[in-house]
């Protein structure tokens, strides 16, 4: 792992941004793939899936964006030093809660009745793909920001902490790939354009991270409150998507278990890279 980071040191912090990302957007293509081989994913293993998604991304809230917000607005502020992670954090929330009200999108496992987001004519599957695209910009605006924190040279930001962060989001990535290609596949859409529309929900994580790395670099004051931004949009996912599709099926206690696991393992990355 030393490795990777030292490798990975090497770059401009924007080029780490964006190679971090490539990864995770690279991480939910190889989810998406198992359309190739699977027509049907076994419920309460998708399920599962989605939970361990949740209990990472409420992990990596914490660990690698509330924290440092909190530590670095004493650096860079001479507000309260919860003042500006709190502003940050209801913000990146309010973020999400606008766009998840405007733009038109279908969550997991309910029909186009369910649709959110303004009235529209578009397909089923390009409605899927905004959803998990929709949470997939504050997760590249998350490893983007951590990046950028490194570079401006603050105690509390480490390249081995935004390594792990970019870890543990390609990880859940995994999940949301599977979690619209196959779905697609079982409704008749050939594999090839199941597995499209499955990997494009990740591409704009590269975008984000990238525009998270440069704007920290360009404003330093507002890293506190950028870090606090991603993690409430995080937690607004988890809430508002990930939890409620998860608990669909009537699988309680093995989503919850899940996602203990997904939490304790990206727990884990943070403190142990960190």
């Amino acid at each position: 792992m030393n490795s990777i980071i030292d490798w990975i040191g090497q770059f401009h912090p924007v080029v780490q941004a964006l190679i971090a990302t490539l990864f995770t957007w690279g991480v939910t293509a190889l989810g998406a793939a198992l359309v190739f081989f699977f027509r049907v994913i076994n419920q309460k293993v998708l399920d599962a899936m989605l939970g361990f998604a949740a209990g990472v991304m409420i992990a990596a809230s914490f660990w690698s964006l509330l924290a440092p917000a909190i530590a670095l607005s004493e650096e860079v502020s001479s507000l309260p030093k919860w003042l500006p992670p709190l502003i940050g954090f209801l913000g990146g929330g309010l973020f999400l809660r606008l766009i998840d009200q405007y733009l038109p999108h279908l969550h997991l496992g309910f029909d186009m009745g369910k649709a959110e987001g303004v009235p529209t004519s578009w397909r089923r599957s390009v409605l899927l793909v905004l959803a998990i695209t929709l949470h997939n910009i504050p997760e590249g605006l998350a490893v983007g920001v951590a990046f950028g924190a490194v570079a401006a040279g603050f105690d509390s930001a480490s390249l081995g902490a935004a390594v792990a962060l970019a870890i543990g989001i390609g990880l859940q990535n995994f999940p949301e790939g599977t979690a619209v290609s196959v779905p697609l596949r079982r409704e008749g859409m050939p594999r090839r354009r199941a597995f499209f529309y499955g990997q494009m929900s990740g591409i704009v994580e590269p975008i984000a991270g990238v525009i998270g790395a440069a704007a920290v670099l360009i404003m330093q004051p507002i890293l506190p409150y950028a870090l606090a931004f991603a993690a409430g949009a995080m937690i607004y996912v988890v809430v508002e998507e990930l939890i409620p599709e998860a608990h669909l099926a009537g699988n309680t206690d093995l989503v919850t278990m899940s996602t203990l696991v997904g939490f304790s393992l990206m727990m884990t990355l943070d403190v142990a890279l960190g």
